[in-house]
């Protein structure tokens, strides 16, 4: 028998003693992750919610839920004792439609302040629970064009007046 064989042999007995042990092994304990969302299940709506628990439904880290509270002032949790913060189900909707805004549409976090600031603290906003961008998109454009189509509208007048200067 050559070396090659023998090699051969020995390596597939302990492929064999590999697959029976994992046969063997109890079943792998759930991660933190699926733990805290089995837990979530059974919450009510209304429920208010840790910030661990938004940040793995909008799959982002804590740190950014915190960074967006300083730059959105419309997004509110309540803090309890040692800081701890807890958000209600408006504020979960709110950073749902912040969440979608910055990665889905592709705004940047002073267009979303913006469209905020002109949807009165987006009460005009419209998820509620879809992931509906086109609905939401439209009425971003909307808004925004309402204030400031005036301003718009000069603009165009100088734009066309500078345009007949420059083509005379």
């Amino acid at each position: 028998m050559s070396s090659n064989q023998v090699v051969r042999h020995e390596s597939e007995e302990s492929v064999e003693e590999t697959q029976s042990e994992e046969q063997s092994k109890p079943a792998r304990k759930p991660s933190r992750a699926a733990q805290r969302r089995a837990r979530r299940r059974g919450k009510a709506a209304t429920a208010f919610r840790p910030i661990s628990e938004v940040a793995d439904e909008l799959d982002v880290q804590q740190h950014v839920l915190r960074f967006w509270e300083s730059k959105f002032p419309q997004v509110k949790p309540m803090k309890r004792g040692g800081g701890r913060r807890y958000y209600r189900p408006e504020d979960v909707d709110l950073l749902k439609q912040i969440h979608t805004l910055l990665y889905s549409e592709g705004y940047t976090i002073k267009g979303v302040q913006k469209l905020l600031q002109s949807t009165k603290a987006s009460d005009d906003l419209v998820i509620e629970g879809s992931n509906d961008r086109e609905l939401i998109r439209k009425q971003a454009v909307s808004n925004v064009a309402k204030k400031y189509r005036s301003e718009l509208k000069n603009l165009l007048g100088d734009l066309r007046e500078i345009r007949s200067m420059i083509e005379a």
